[in-house]
């Protein structure tokens, strides 16, 4: 599939752009800059178009007017004329439902493709989004989750009005995924307006404390539950601003005469990981616990477990 992508070198179109190739789609990139013959060559060759190009935050005011508006107008003429029958997907904003001139302008972008929607035979998918976060967003822009990550993964001050003012958060994984999903399967929704299945809340002073909670893993050892949810998707967000001399660093080694031993990581469900080692002849462990469950695996050379039921004198000898 020929996917046109305008925006496609903002954060989420980068983004896009990755996740479209990966799943072997051509991708036609309508840049800033890119000529409206450009724009028009890759209409009338698209099998799909995602709109992500916009004004957010223009030094110009009018910028609002001509391009999010200006640009989904001059789209849309352009899907008329070749009467394309494909799928759309446009990425608006929740400040479409309020009172300034970026919310009005995606509104009336909107609206556009809604008429184009009823006139033409499109699949028209449009999505109001919140607050989207993840890699290659441009930290002290237009995402305050870019900005916490770049600023405390390179030790740089961070500002806080209000602890407890409340955030909406979309990954911009699960945003790209909904996009493509939705061109896969254009013809079985009602739309036009959906949501992304994954949407977070939570406070500024929580996302800080998150964060800053990932920076200390280096000392404490400790990580958060980064397999699921909002946790996952920030961690894999934060590490994105690491510099490259940060993903090595040195854990405690304690040893004596038996061998050494090394806490890698813990956790604050599942246990820790650790490893030692033990000189020929040597044995270690000697104690057992009531609840805990450990798991040995011999990464190198032989070892012999031997096992003890407490409760009678007979030995279970493994090896």
């Amino acid at each position: 599939m020929k996917v046109l992508v305008t925006g496609a070198e903002g954060f989420i179109g980068r983004n896009l752009c990755v996740h479209l190739s990966e799943r072997n789609h051509r991708v036609l990139r309508f840049v800033r800059g890119s000529s409206l013959d450009l724009l028009e060559d890759s209409v009338s060759r698209a099998d799909a178009i995602i709109h992500l190009a916009g004004e957010n935050r223009p030094e110009d005011p009018t910028a609002f007017e001509t391009t999010n508006v200006g640009l989904t107008n001059v789209l849309c003429d352009l899907v008329s004329k070749y009467t394309k029958s494909i799928p759309i997907v446009f990425a608006s904003s929740i400040q479409a439902e309020l009172d300034n001139l970026y919310g009005s302008s995606k509104l009336a972008a909107e609206k556009k493709l809604i008429n184009l929607d009823k006139k033409s035979d499109i699949s028209l998918a449009i999505y109001r989004l919140p607050g989207v976060f993840g890699k290659w967003c441009k930290p002290n822009y237009n995402s305050v989750v870019a900005t916490f990550c770049h600023n405390i993964a390179n030790g740089l001050p961070i500002k806080i009005n209000d602890a407890t003012t409340k955030l909406m958060l979309v990954y911009v994984d699960d945003v790209v995924d909904s996009f493509v999903n939705f061109l896969s399967n254009p013809n079985t929704s009602t739309g036009p307006y959906f949501d992304i299945d994954n949407e977070y809340e939570i406070s500024l002073g929580d996302l800080v404390d998150q964060i800053k909670s990932f920076k200390n893993v280096k000392e404490s050892l400790a990580i958060d539950d980064v397999g699921t949810g909002i946790t996952r998707a920030l961690y894999s967000t934060y590490l994105s601003y690491l510099s490259m001399s940060e993903f090595s660093y040195q854990v405690p080694k304690y040893g004596d005469e038996r061998g050494d031993f090394v806490e890698m990581l813990k956790t604050k469900s599942s246990g820790q990981f650790s490893y030692f080692t033990a000189h020929p002849g040597v044995t270690r462990g000697g104690h057992y616990h009531h609840t805990k469950t450990e798991k040995f695996l011999v990464v190198r050379g032989k070892a012999r477990f031997k096992f003890k039921n407490i409760g009678r004198t007979r030995r279970y000898i493994t090896s």
